[in-house]
């Protein structure tokens, strides 16, 4: 039986491409490539009866080409606070689980990939300001992240740009940022002021709720 699920609250993601993703406009990656990192921080949220208010999420991918053409790997690290039943509501979401096909960006990435690691169970510390385009995600020994604004070259200041998706699988708006980001466990790689993105996590089974 399917349950049904609801997260909303706040996630994060830094990936290779240059600053605003060509892959948000359909179009292939810059580097010919997809490497990158999400985390989330979910404020209210569900897994059939189960709660998962509270608990922070990472996720890890790599690609060796563009991500529709798969052969992916993937790893999901799961707040270590929670309990055997949350575990297992937040597993299956981020793994596009209990999910309409197609409906979720993780439902999208779980498909495109040819290997997904063992979820790991630690502890997650986690901070995200939308509005500031700020961002820190350590995990010890797996992953550590910043997320800052990018700053205009002319003026020395913060410059803000979003982008807006009213059918995007994963958001409706998101602020633009620089991030940077290493991971050291099943997935090794190391991202230096690339693609940094802010934004509201609102889903269920269905996809966005806007």
């Amino acid at each position: 039986m399917v349950s049904p699920w609801m997260i909303r609250g706040v996630e994060y993601g830094n990936c290779n491409c240059n600053y605003g993703c060509p892959c948000q406009f359909n179009a292939p990656t810059t580097h010919g490539n997809c490497e990158g990192v999400l985390a989330g921080h979910i404020e209210e949220g569900h897994h059939g009866d189960t709660r998962l208010d509270g608990l922070d999420f990472a996720m890890m991918f790599w690609w060796p080409g563009e991500v529709a053409e798969g052969n992916g790997r993937q790893q999901v690290v799961i707040d270590e606070r929670a309990t055997d039943a949350q575990r297992e509501g937040l597993r299956r979401i981020l793994h596009g689980e209990d999910t309409t096909p197609g409906a979720t960006h993780f439902a999208v990435y779980n498909s495109m990939m040819a290997e997904v690691l063992e979820t790991l169970y630690a502890p997650i510390e986690l901070e995200i300001d939308i509005d500031a385009r700020t961002a820190q995600l350590s995990v010890p020994g797996v992953v550590e992240s910043t997320g800052s604004p990018i700053i205009d070259p002319f003026s020395g200041e913060p410059s803000r740009a979003r982008i807006n998706l009213p059918n995007g699988f994963e958001y409706t708006v998101a602020e633009m940022g620089s991030a940077s980001s290493k991971l050291t466990a099943g997935i090794e790689l190391e991202l230096t002021d690339s693609y940094g993105q802010f934004n509201i996590l609102h889903m269920n089974q269905d996809g966005v709720i806007r």
